[in-house]
């Protein structure tokens, strides 16, 4: 029995350090929506395609095309049409739906392929398919973050993207609640917390971007979704 608990342990450790290392990978390597869309067609190969369709159907497979195409299509853009062009596919696109219903979890994640897929998701996955969208179109990831702010309307947590040019600059709001791109200070219904991508985080004052501090805000999902995305892993919902 004892021999079995440590050779469980050492299996565990094992498949964190793997899992450990495929995350290192992506994030130094940047294969995948890494500001060229020609690493997007590497990726997204006939096998890949084929595996989408049977996991989702030909309606969301007609979407991904699109989605694709979006991409690859519009690299010479500047990067407020990127965004308007980015920001009005997804919230055009994609129903709104709560993790409870949606995934059957309280709070999920979902990889860009996955939210494409199902055609649905909550406020997290439209602000993380909008990043990871205009990073593989070439805005620099340094412009954008994740901010979580509360929604006063709503009285509830919420999710979206902010791309600024400068630190001191008023950021822009990518939202699903309100679609159309606005500078923080004309959204006084958004309280902001903090913002984070994936080098760091900072906690979010009244105009720029805030303070940097130690650390990264909700490592465990970050990491997990870029590993989703670098393993090509499906999940319906």
């Amino acid at each position: 029995m004892k021999t079995l608990l440590i050779k469980a342990k050492h299996n565990l450790q094992r498949a964190k350090s793997v899992r450990h290392l495929f995350i290192v990978l992506f994030l130094l390597s940047s294969q995948l929506f890494s500001q060229d869309s020609q690493k997007l067609t590497a990726y997204f190969t006939p096998e890949f395609k084929q595996t989408f369709q049977k996991t989702y159907g030909r309606q969301s497979s007609q979407l991904f095309s699109q989605w694709v195409s979006l991409m690859e299509d519009n690299e010479d853009k500047d990067d407020w049409q990127k965004m308007r062009l980015v920001n009005h596919f997804f919230n055009k696109q994609i129903t709104f739906v709560d993790d409870i219903i949606h995934w059957k979890e309280k709070d999920y994640w979902a990889t860009p392929i996955e939210f494409i897929g199902t055609g649905g998701g909550d406020c997290e996955d439209f602000a993380l398919a909008k990043y990871f969208t205009l990073k593989a179109m070439g805005v620099a990831p340094d412009k954008m973050r994740l901010m979580y702010v509360r929604a006063l309307a709503y009285n509830q947590a919420h999710m979206v993207l902010i791309y600024s040019e400068t630190v001191s600059e008023m950021p822009l709001v990518l939202d699903n609640l309100n679609h159309n791109i606005l500078p923080a200070n004309r959204r006084p219904d958004l309280k902001p917390i903090y913002s984070f991508n994936g080098d760091g985080l900072w906690l979010a004052k009244a105009k720029g971007l805030g303070k940097k501090i130690k650390g990264k805000g909700d490592v465990a999902r970050w990491e997990d979704i870029v590993t989703r995305i670098e393993r090509k892993e499906f999940k319906t919902n």
